[in-house]
């Protein structure tokens, strides 16, 4: 008889890790985009068992890759991707099956019940950045890790470039001096679902649409609210379910995981966040759409204005020693670290330093590792590898994920609040502010339950 949903047996430590002759068995959930960049940079030691998504064109789109996926997934399409077992239901798949690691690349609701499920399975981790679409989700992700002695990952690649560790570890060891505030991009946060935004359309054959809703209220179907990156809208190139606050904290979660996790890094920050979240002035509204025109619906999109033009309030955050982070209107990539003896401009794969000769330039040799389509997730995947076969430290580990996309919800929820807020990162909690600690976590519909740990 199967096991129910969620009551897998605690796996004993000494199957923690696998030995280098291995095959490990590995089940990917969630076939969009990023799950084929991943399945394409698996290491060989790798071998896909599974292939899970609601939709089984997704997985189709794998199997048989498209043009711009060919030579990416060609091995996989002639070896694995012949003999996979396919799936659609997470939970089932995770119910029947034993694998020994699990990626998953689903849309954020699903990554806690998914991440949680294949912990107790027995599985390693392999979870996209953002970890979790709320605080209390990511905590328990971060406890079953603990609980069921799992090696999680979380995909912020960054964590493994070279160029990003060298920049961020000179600036934790003091090579700027003591560093006061720092500027990032205020991305904009998610828009709430309106029941009328979207007619019903016919669910196709080869989805299960209450599968992707999840622990989300059950919505009518319409390829607008799930489908991202494949169509535009006007000029916008729309971004489905990551648009919306069930699924997503949209810019701020997705994009800021990534800022965000660099700054958490430098300032020596990853065991905890800041304790104060405060709103700067609202913005006029050029100010607001210029550096969002192709990525997010402007002033208007939403019924409410105020909630609409809450999700791009410039946010400000302190520390408890006192640095600053700034979330800044600018059309710019870079991050910026303000210390005593300069500054470090910060971008993916690459730093500048104010003066030039505080940090010797990037290695060109070390960028170049990272050249190529999806951004190369194989260094990172590498080091989940060996942390699986021989317990080496992971460069993004799950406390390390859980902290830094919770400074990004922190600065959702004072939008959302429309006020500042003070925050315990030990105690996770809002002290004596009952209304923002009711959004630390939220319903979840009935079967997508999170388990008991």
């Amino acid at each position: 008889m199967a096991i129910p949903f969620g009551v897998h047996q605690s796996v004993s430590t000494a199957q923690t890790r696998l030995s280098a002759n291995d095959r490990i068995e590995t089940a990917v959930i969630g076939i969009g985009e990023r799950g084929k960049y991943l399945i394409a940079n698996l290491p060989p030691a790798f071998g896909v068992k599974s292939l899970c998504d609601f939709s089984r064109d997704q997985v189709e789109t794998a199997r048989r890759p498209p043009e711009r996926f060919g030579t990416l997934l060609d091995s996989f399409a002639a070896g694995d991707a012949k003999r996979c077992e396919i799936h659609q239901d997470y939970r089932r798949m995770l119910d029947e099956g034993r694998y020994d690691a699990v990626i998953i690349a689903a849309p954020d609701h699903h990554h806690a019940l998914a991440a949680i499920l294949a912990m107790q399975g027995g599985a390693h981790v392999y979870v996209e950045k953002p970890m979790a679409v709320t605080i209390a989700e990511g905590r328990a992700i971060v406890d079953a890790a603990r609980r069921y002695q799992r090696i999680v990952q979380v995909g912020s690649q960054q964590r493994t470039m070279q160029v990003n560790r060298r920049a961020c570890e000179f600036i934790r060891d003091g090579g700027l001096g003591k560093v006061h505030r720092v500027e990032d991009r205020n991305l904009p946060g998610p828009m709430p679902y309106e029941a009328d935004r979207f007619p019903a359309q016919p669910i196709p054959s080869t989805m299960e649409w209450d599968l992707f809703c999840g622990p989300t209220p059950l919505r009518a179907y319409n390829k607008h609210l799930w489908v991202k990156d494949a169509f535009k809208v006007g000029d916008l190139l729309w971004r489905g379910w990551d648009l919306f606050d069930d699924y997503s904290g949209h810019l701020m979660t997705n994009w800021g995981a990534h800022s965000v996790d660099m700054i958490q890094y430098a300032l020596g920050k990853d065991d905890t966040g800041p304790v104060q979240i405060d709103l700067l002035a609202e913005p006029s509204s050029g100010e607001i759409d210029q550096p969002w025109l192709e990525k997010t619906p402007g002033l208007g999109s939403v019924t409410d204005p105020s909630t609409d033009r809450a999700r791009f309030r410039p946010v400000q955050m302190t520390y408890a020693d006192g640095t600053e982070i700034h979330f800044v209107l600018k059309e710019t990539t870079s991050t910026v670290f303000y210390g005593e003896k300069g500054k470090l401009i910060l971008r993916r794969n690459d730093y500048v330093t104010e003066p030039g000769d505080l940090l010797e330039p990037p290695d060109p040799h070390h960028q170049s590792l990272w050249d190529g389509a999806g951004n190369v997730a194989l260094p990172h995947l590498e080091n989940w590898l060996e942390g699986i076969r021989h317990g080496s430290p992971l460069n993004a580990p799950v406390e390390v994920g859980h902290r830094s996309v919770t400074v990004c919800h922190l600065a959702n929820l004072a939008r959302r609040l429309n006020r500042s807020l003070k925050w315990d990162p030990k105690a996770e909690r809002f002290p004596e502010d009952s209304e923002a600690n009711e959004w630390l976590e939220r319903p979840r519909r009935e079967g997508f339950s999170l388990p008991s740990l």
